[in-house]
């Protein structure tokens, strides 16, 4: 079985060297790093030279979209098991790639997104999101889980996510051209067509951003946007409960922490999300400039 790992840069640092180190290091070993470079200027060419099975694809950033390059790149993956990870998502361990694998191989599963955890320098209040959306417990959902989960059935992350390549050839891969969430979107139609997500929590990466209120606002409506774009897939599967949910545990969690100060960020941060989301659900009644200015991604309405 072969595992191909599929990485977007753009401007990748220092960092990406220590990110390639780990992938080659793996237990379960990595047939084929495959980059899709935006910007070749940006990119260091002796890191071809250090990793032997590193391949890199470089387009300009014009050219670069979430599902478009991600489909490009799967297109060129030879691997029965495709791992897709963003440049800033770091292996905890050895066992990054053993462990997704093993997810996939429970029957019915079509893919599996791995647990994130928070880089040092992450925020308290973002901590616990972390330990929310990604908790110590693996689990596989299904079609079953649509009434009492809602969206989160749907949810898998691209940072880092393995998918069976028969089955994402048989859903027709990503789609060609999505604002956003073009993870969320291939795992709804598995889900839909009887496949299972795993979460698979033993698979470890660090990653974590400290978003402000007004990036959070701009990131929700791409969010909003791309559910918006998609109704075969999100229309009539209730998207709001498990933000409320996480809102709710989150102010509980600081008040018996006695971080009572950080609760207004919590309702900042809560009503920017909320607000962008659903600015972007609707956008189709805003006016042009006002799209671009709410969107985090503001190259995709050029």
């Amino acid at each position: 079985m072969k595992v191909d790992v599929i990485i977007p840069t753009y401007r990748p640092g220092k960092e990406f060297r220590s990110l390639l180190t780990r992938l080659t290091k793996q237990s379960f070993p990595v047939h084929r790093i495959l980059v899709m470079n935006t910007e070749e200027s940006f990119w260091e060419k002796s890191w071809e030279q250090d990793f032997s099975i590193l391949e890199v694809h470089h387009l300009k950033k014009e050219d670069f979209n979430h599902g478009g390059t991600r489909r490009e790149a799967a297109a060129l993956s030879n691997g029965d098991i495709m791992v897709f990870m963003t440049q800033d998502a770091m292996p905890k361990d050895r066992n990054l790639i053993e462990n997704l694998v093993r997810a996939l191989e429970q029957d019915g599963v079509g893919a599996a997104y791995a647990r994130q955890l928070p880089a040092a320098d992450c925020h308290f209040l973002e901590r616990y999101t972390r330990s929310f959306n990604y908790p110590e417990e693996s689990s596989v959902k299904t079609q079953e889980d649509l009434p009492e989960k809602g969206i989160k059935t749907y949810f898998c992350s691209n940072v880092c996510a393995a998918y069976k390549k028969s089955v994402y050839e048989e859903m027709g891969g990503f789609v060609e051209r999505t604002i956003f969430n073009e993870d969320m979107i291939l795992a709804g139609k598995m889900v839909q067509n009887g496949y299972g997500i795993a979460y698979a929590a033993d698979a470890r990466v660090i990653h974590s951003h400290n978003y402000s209120a007004v990036m959070q606002f701009h990131r929700n409506f791409d969010l909003g946007v791309s559910q918006a774009e998609h109704p075969e897939i999100f229309e009539g599967v209730p998207s709001e409960g498990e933000g409320f949910r996480l809102v709710k545990k989150s102010a509980a969690y600081l008040c018996r922490r006695g971080r009572f100060w950080l609760i207004p960020v919590l309702a900042a941060q809560s009503g920017a999300k909320y607000a962008g989301y659903l600015c972007g659900k609707h956008y189709t009644i805003l006016p042009s400039f006002l799209i671009r200015w709410c969107s985090m991604n503001k190259s995709y309405w050029k």
